[in-house]
Order: C-alpha cells, then sequence, then structure tokens
C-alpha cells in the first residue's frame, strides 16, 4: 500500500521532518503557520514536543512497519494545528491574509487525511473509521479544493507583496503575480467541480512545488543562517507535499468504452 503513494508520501515525510528538526533547533513553533500565543503555560515545552511529534511523525511514515501509527499520530496533529488558525477567521474575517493562512494548513492537513485514510489500517468499529476509504479521501480532495481558492486570490489581493517574492531574473513579475493566483483559483475550482480533477491537483502541486524552489530556495542560500528563509522552505515543501498525496489520490479519469 504504501508503495502506492510514493513519492508523494516521501516528499510530506521530509517535509514534517524539516518542520521537526526546525522546532527543536529553535525550540519555538513555526513563527506565523503555528500561532501560539506567547502566554500558554509550557509553551517552549510544547514547542519541543510538537517538535518531536512531526520529527518521529515523519521518520514514521518512511517506515513500512510504523507508516500506519504515524498517519494515526500525524493526522489528529494536523487538525490541532489548523483549529489554532481558526479564531483568527472570526476575529479578522475581512482579512483575505488570515484566509490564506487557513487554506495554506489546510491543505497541508488534507494531505495528512488522505494517508490517514489510505494507511492508518483502521479496524471495522473504529470512531475515526468512517474518516478512512473512499469517503475519507473524497472528503479531504473537497477541503483541499476549497482551500486552494483563497491561496490564489492572495496573489490577487495582495499583488505587491507577490511581485515581491517572483524571482528578480522573471520578465513581468506582475503577470506572474496574476497568473500564478489565477491559475490556483482555476486548480481549486476543477477539483471542486471535477474538471479534469486530477490534472488540476497536479498542476497545483507543481505551482506550489516551484514556488518553493524558486523563492525560498536562493533565500536560503542568501541567508543560511536566518530562521525564517528554512521555516518558509519546509512550510512549503509540506504544503506541496500534501497536495501530491491529494493529486496521487484522484482517479484518472478512465477512457469510456464504446
Amino acid at each position: 500500500m504504501t508503495r502506492s503513494q510514493q513519492p508523494a508520501l516521501t516528499l510530506f515525510a521530509v517535509g514534517m521532518i524539516g518542520l521537526g528538526i526546525l522546532a527543536l533547533v529553535y525550540g519555538d513553533f513555526a513563527l506565523v503557520w503555528q500561532p501560539v500565543a506567547p502566554w500558554i503555560p509550557g509553551r517552549t515545552a510544547l514547542a519541543y514536543v510538537s517538535g518531536l511529534v512531526m520529527l518521529l511523525g515523519g521518520v514514521g511514515l518512511l517506515l513500512s512497519s510504523t507508516v500506519a501509527w504515524s498517519t494515526r499520530i500525524l493526522f489528529p496533529y494536523l487538525i490541532v494545528w489548523l483549529l489554532l488558525k481558526a479564531p483568527a477567521l472570526f476575529v479578522a474575517p475581512q482579512m483575505e491574509a488570515v484566509w490564506l493562512g487557513f487554506g495554506e494548513i489546510a491543505v497541508l492537513m488534507t494531505g495528512g487525511w488522505v494517508l490517514f485514510a489510505t494507511l492508518s489500517g483502521l479496524r471495522d468499529g473504529s470512531p475515526l473509521k468512517f474518516a478512512t476509504g473512499e469517503n475519507g479521501i473524497h472528503v479531504a480532495r473537497m477541503l483541499f479544493a476549497v482551500s486552494v481558492i483563497p491561496i490564489g486570490l492572495s496573489h490577487l489581493v495582495y499583488v505587491k507583496q507577490t511581485v515581491e517574492l517572483v524571482p528578480a531574473w522573471l520578465p513581468y513579475r506582475v503577470g506572474w503575480a496574476y497568473l500564478t493566483g489565477a491559475g490556483q483559483i482555476a486548480c481549486g475550482l476543477g477539483v471542486l467541480f471535477s474538471i479534469a480533477p486530477r490534472v488540476a491537483a497536479t498542476a497545483e502541486a507543481a505551482m506550489i512545488s516551484l514556488f518553493t524552489i524558486l523563492v525560498w530556495g536562493p533565500a536560503i542560500l542568501a541567508a543560511p543562517k536566518t530562521r525564517l528563509p528554512w521555516t518558509a522552505f519546509f512550510i512549503s515543501w509540506a504544503i506541496a507535499s500534501a497536495a501530491w498525496v491529494v493529486a496521487r489520490n484522484i482517479p484518472a479519469k478512465r477512457p469510456s468504452r464504446l
């Protein structure tokens, strides 16, 4: 079963491992992507626990003997991570940036959900059995589709900030900002309404992968000892890998028989 999820499974595992290592190195959460208020008791200890969960969970995904348990641990962990972003939706629902942040983590969570649905091996009678199998994959796919839309919309709302992230060597940087934003919205709608959904999800995964390499790769090379580029790189990597997981589990359209 794990072979059927490759190479997306390995990419997802690497993302979790990278984020786990960063949490342990800095004794902190993943900056704006994993907001935990400073007043929370034992915040640093919780950050170390979070790092261990991601590190060990990522390593566990790479081993056939532990992959089921890793999906069972990472899926609820990612749900908690998503819930940490939810209050902002009620505090500032008019801010597109809030929906962007929620959408990014929701995409990450859907990747973990699909892996849970396919690899957790839950027995009949388990209270979470409903979240596995084709039903679980379908719901995760719909959540993925809806979550991609605000990510694309942010490119259009925050054009200036998006242009600053476009590599300087690319011509027509404003055009790329609009094009990628519109493309991501189209990918989300394609998956949502089953219009070439596998192609749409694959295109979304490819775009985020390119963003990871072209935006945050050079940022790391420019400031290898700075925390932000590394964190942004592995967050982007994890989101891209989650998109690859979702795309991998959308059935290819079979040719109709005449």
